[in-house]
């Protein structure tokens, strides 16, 4: 598929026919970038996301006019076909909620259809939805932190959690923070991945005052690295390893070695070294695979 000059198409896609609207419009005018670009791209990088969407409820940042109009947050699962799975249940406000269910390439072209750019999963499974299929750490550096700051808590967070035993991985955010998360496929609930979040946080803000804060008010964060442990609630979702965001140029969410992670950390590498577009994503896909792999598998008890 390709993004056509017509403003709408018609593809087959897991032997269903979907109907692609405005691929012409523009979402990034400083670029020149359409919707048939977003659709390609997505289309390109469904192989290695689809698996990580697969089962998980899932919110959106929408930007059906562009990312220079503005964008809204989409927890609804709205005007979906029948064969986009959702998952229901009701909330603290008594209201019976609904999410979209990405498990295959055409629920995924559909929802992107939507003009949504980037695609956050919550951390549990519909077939489990009591336990955690991962914990994470999302690392946003403070003003003026930046994204070497965050790579440097980064090595000390991976290097603590080896020494607990456990196995851990890092990805970029896609803006300006990294992601570390530990696979851990139903060993633990929610309220032991929390404190066990929340007790590791604290612990690398006692060691590393300085530089690391493990509480949300910004008049704390200023210059320092914010470890949030509360992205580890079962509806606080995360943006997708593989996902766009809605950046200019449009970064994606990407799996990385800690090496490179230390390499920037240390100043041996530049920051821009760890920021990848689509076309980056997919070539190092071909070369290393899906480094993120085993938080689909992987199990992991917390000590």
């Amino acid at each position: 598929m390709t993004a056509a000059s017509t403003a709408t198409i018609r593809v087959t896609l897991d032997d269903r026919d979907l109907r692609l609207t405005n691929v012409d419009r523009v979402l990034w005018p400083e670029l020149g970038l359409t919707k048939g670009w977003l659709l390609q791209s997505y289309l390109n990088l469904a192989p290695t996301l689809v698996p990580h969407l697969r089962t998980h409820p899932i919110t959106m940042w929408r930007y059906p006019e562009g990312v220079d109009r503005g964008g809204w947050w989409q927890n609804e699962c709205r005007g979906a076909p029948r064969w986009v799975r959702g998952y229901s249940y009701t909330g603290k406000d008594g209201r019976e909620h609904r999410h979209c269910v990405i498990d295959d390439v055409s629920s995924l072209m559909w929802l992107v259809n939507l003009g949504t750019v980037e695609v956050h999963p919550f951390p549990f499974s519909v077939e489990d939805a009591e336990r955690p299929r991962w914990l994470v750490f999302d690392l946003d550096p403070g003003v003026p932190a930046g994204f070497r700051e965050a790579c440097s808590v980064a090595v000390t967070l991976l290097e603590t959690l080896d020494g607990q035993g456990l196995v851990s991985l890092v990805k970029t955010s896609g803006v300006k923070g990294l992601h570390v998360f530990v696979p851990l496929n139903g060993t633990a609930t929610f309220p032991e991945a929390k404190a066990y979040a929340r007790t590791l946080a604290a612990f690398l803000g006692r060691e590393r005052p300085d530089s690391v804060v493990d509480r949300q008010a910004r008049s704390l964060r200023e210059g320092k690295v914010l470890v949030d442990w509360l992205q580890n609630d079962r509806f606080r979702s995360t943006v997708a390893p593989y996902s766009l965001r809605a950046t200019t140029p449009p970064l994606v969410s990407t799996p990385v070695d800690r090496d490179e992670v230390r390499a920037v950390a240390a100043g041996e590498a530049p920051e821009s070294s760890l920021m990848f577009g689509v076309e980056d994503v997919v070539a190092r896909i071909e070369h290393v695979g899906d480094r993120f792999a085993p938080v689909l598998t992987m199990q992991q008890s917390l000590t």
